[in-house]
């Protein structure tokens, strides 16, 4: 077995076909996005001990809300600790990996489910699935990189849009096997949890046997690289440890928390969100149907602003993310009061769509930066502000609405402040997305191994 995970043997033999790469992503990243659908349980993990209704010993929707954040704090420490090692492995191995700690965190999660232990949840679902996402959302990327350097963009943007798309399945496939494992007594999580841990291990390692490499020096028929802004032929590309010295990177590392954090608050607790600013005229069901419409946006969202970014430039992108995203975050309060549930979700659907791009853009922008060599490695490392947003975001939510409910606010009402403050943030994130600049040439390493760089190439 550990043969046909090495990286030798995933390079690709003449006249492979590059378009059979993005179906292997798809396979990983269409499994892992079902992270975004995970808020379909909270609502009835509310439910476990009282049934038709929460009981004292019950866990909350402020308790479980921690579920995926964990998955996604571990999501950005594992792509970081694992991304020179995907590199130095390939993506087989790594999606083989993902594709164990996946599928493994949901059987302990169910476990933490039937005894009702919410740690095991948090270590199963969080821990463990979370590395599961981390490793299995890198693993990809610079493999498609590679396959398609005349459109860096696209190419993530197709590895990335599975990850996006994944709660479009994962949201009526879990209400589905909910209804159909549930009692009068318990909702039917700790099953839909072991089936859906089996089918997702299973697609995500029909992923692994199917993606490949290209050879070494392989190109696209008729393409000829050219040079990224700032370079020149003497230079080989930044390594992760110098890129981490650059502030660039931390710029870009703002740049990403900032624009998840404003979106990944508002996916964590879409059903329950939807359901309460429309409380009466939103059924679970519908619910979870807006999670789906959202996963859609968020799927399509990739693709259509990495490719853009491939036009126009991947700061002219970011831009234009912020930009209108505080105009939408603004009138969303304004969509709630007075009931238009159609604006309401064309404002989200715009937003999440900004949301997924920006993910399926910044590979690309790293590549523009830092080359595409160790983009993987830093590709991994800049997630870690993911990890950051995806405790900033929910707990902004989460913790904001409980404490305007008790203070008696609506509960229709009780994400309106949160609302005004993500506009905020994405302006925090607009001045770092125009702070950023092609990195000095004295960044780069020679080629030729000397170092520093000619005065002439220095200081730009």
């Amino acid at each position: 077995m550990a043969s046909i995970l090495d990286r030798e043997r995933t390079v690709a033999g003449p006249g492979f076909s590059r378009w059979l790469v993005p179906p292997a992503a798809l396979c990983v990243h269409l499994s892992i996005g079902q992270a975004y659908a995970f808020s379909v349980f909270n609502l009835p993990m509310t439910r476990l001990i009282g049934g038709a209704k929460a009981g004292p010993d019950d866990w909350s929707l402020t308790e479980l809300g921690w579920i995926f954040s964990i998955a996604i704090v571990f999501l950005g420490v594992a792509s970081a600790l694992f991304g020179t090692w995907l590199d130095r492995v390939g993506p087989r191995r790594a999606m083989f990996t993902a594709a164990c700690c996946f599928g493994g965190g949901f059987l302990v999660a169910a476990f933490g489910v039937w005894v009702h232990q919410l740690w095991i949840v948090y270590l199963g679902y969080g821990v463990l699935g979370g590395c599961g996402l981390g490793i299995g959302y890198i693993s990809p990327v610079k493999t498609l990189m590679s396959w398609f350097p005349d459109r860096p963009g696209m190419a993530t943007g197709m590895a990335i849009m599975g990850f996006g798309g994944g709660a479009l399945i994962a949201s009526p496939l879990s209400v589905r096997l909910m209804q159909a494992f549930a009692t009068p007594t318990n909702p039917g999580v700790a099953p839909t949890f072991v089936t859906l841990g089996i089918i997702y291990f299973c697609f995500m390692v029909i992923g692994s046997a199917i993606v490949r490499v290209p050879a070494a020096g392989w190109l696209p028929a008729g393409y000829v690289p050219k040079l990224l802004p700032g370079r020149s032929t003497a230079m080989v590309d930044v390594n992760p440890d110098e890129a981490l010295r650059t502030p660039q990177f931390w710029l870009l590392w703002w740049v990403l928390c900032l624009n998840v954090t404003a979106g990944i608050g508002v996916l964590g607790q879409a059903s329950a969100m939807s359901q309460e600013m429309f409380h009466g005229r939103i059924s679970a069901v519908a619910a979870a149907g807006f999670v789906g419409l959202l996963s859609l946006f968020n799927m399509g969202g990739r693709f259509f602003w990495a490719s853009t970014s491939d036009l126009i430039g991947r700061r002219a992108t970011y831009t234009i993310f912020f930009v209108l995203g505080i105009m939408l975050y603004a009138v969303v309060p304004t969509t709630a009061h007075i009931g238009s549930t159609v604006l309401f979700v064309l404002c989200y659907g715009v937003i999440i769509s900004m949301y997924g791009g920006g993910f399926a853009t910044i590979p690309a922008y790293l590549r523009d930066v830092f080359g595409l060599q160790y983009v993987g490695a830093i590709h991994g490392r800049l997630l870690t502000a993911w990890s950051a947003a995806g405790i900033f975001g929910p707990v902004l939510v989460n913790y904001i609405r409980a404490y305007q409910i008790e203070h008696g606010v609506a509960r229709a009402d009780s994400y309106t402040i949160t609302m005004y403050l993500m506009a905020g943030l994405l302006l925090i994130g607009l001045f770092c997305n125009l702070a950023v600049r092609p990195l000095r040439a004295d960044r780069f390493a020679r080629a030729d191994g000397l170092s520093p760089l000619p005065a002439e190439e220095r200081g730009r």
